[in-house]
């Protein structure tokens, strides 16, 4: 009888993982269907053919393709395109570890206050001339360090024995409030013309997305999803709650700390390239958490794929809603997470 209930709960789990790795196959399918559709959108429309034969073009395929749209593809598009791939992952992925970590649903980089540490930063280079550098290396080092300023407050934070998930919760929305009026502030004593740079640096944009900040975002935020995967089991098991966890051999404090750091550096390096885009990382972990539950090893690959394909989405979305005009992808995210941010309140009993 034992046997027979093991071996009944085995084949049910490996239904459920089946079914989980159909669903990661056809988020991927639907992203480059997204990244396609992203690169053929724009001014200058394209069919998705000749996307598609551009970039097999560029791997090595025989294929004809005109040198207007090769060079629209390769040189302006893909960029950008990609750039929405690996920034929505990266807020994706930081989002459900920043969940996983504190149990609770509405944690995200954006609610504990990192991406207004970002626009602080940055505002601070742009109002104070970028100190001499370069205004395109000066706003992302700017936006970086800020962001790890306020990661590094609630690491701190953390280490004290007395706090809890729910402290650290309150002190990032503390932090969230703290930045936006410091920025709020920088903004009042700054010119019309200077006011203008920073609010459209603030709305989020990948327009500015080049080859070299795209390898620079990817190598890190593919680091350190390899990082967090590695601790795929110990996420899974802190998930059943800290005692349980300790339980399993799981040393919780240097776990949190750990994923903290990680998430952190990801977070800054993605939002530094590109601005404040909210809400990637609080709904793609949801949905992630919807499909696949809380198994790791399924729950990070599945949020990094909702959230690249919410920002491709809101990329092809912001290019498509008025012909010629390009609107701020942070815009386009926020009103798709607003209502997303309140059917979670209205539904949680915490």
């Amino acid at each position: 009888m034992q046997e027979s209930s093991l071996a009944s709960a085995m084949q049910s789990q490996r239904r459920r993982e089946g079914r989980r790795w159909r669903l990661l196959l056809v988020c991927a399918v639907l992203l480059f269907i997204c990244v396609v559709l992203d690169i053929a959108t724009g001014p200058s429309l394209l069919s998705p053919s000749a996307v598609v034969e551009a970039l097999l073009q560029a791997v090595g395929m025989e294929v004809e393709v005109d040198t207007m749209t090769r060079a629209i593809v390769m040189d302006l598009r893909l960029p950008i395109a990609l750039m929405a791939l690996v920034v929505g992952g990266a807020l994706g992925v930081g989002g459900a570890e920043m969940q996983t970590l504190l149990n609770n649903p509405m944690a995200s980089p954006y609610t504990l206050g990192m991406a207004a540490a970002a626009g602080l930063g940055a505002a601070l280079m742009l109002y104070c001339g970028g100190f001499g550098l370069d205004p395109h290396l000066a706003v992302p080092l700017g936006a970086f360090l800020f962001c790890m300023l306020a990661a590094g407050l609630l690491f701190a934070l953390a280490m004290l024995r007395h706090i809890g998930p729910e402290q650290l919760i309150l002190a990032g929305i503390a932090l969230l409030f703290l930045f936006q009026s410091l920025l709020s502030l920088v903004q009042f004593v700054s010119s019309p013309e200077l006011s203008q740079q920073i609010l459209f640096w603030l709305f989020g944009s990948l327009s500015k997305a080049t080859w070299t900040n795209l390898a620079i975002t990817t190598a890190v935020t593919l680091l350190c999803v390899v990082l967090l995967l590695l601790d795929a089991w110990k996420l899974t098991a802190l998930r059943l709650g800290e005692a349980r966890a300790r339980s399993l051999g799981v040393d919780v404090n240097r776990l949190r700390l750990k994923t903290l750091i990680v998430v952190a550096v990801m977070t800054a390096t993605a939002t530094s390239f590109v601005g404040i885009i909210g809400f990637i990382g609080l709904v793609a972990p949801n949905i992630a958490r919807m499909l696949a539950g809380e198994d790791q090893r399924f729950f990070l690959p599945l949020s990094f794929l909702a959230g690249a394909l919410l920002l491709s989405a809101a990329s092809i979305l912001s290019k498509s809603l008025v012909p010629g005009a390009l609107f701020p992808v942070g815009i386009v995210t926020a009103v798709v997470g607003v209502p997303f941010f309140f059917w979670l309140i209205l539904t949680r009993k915490r």
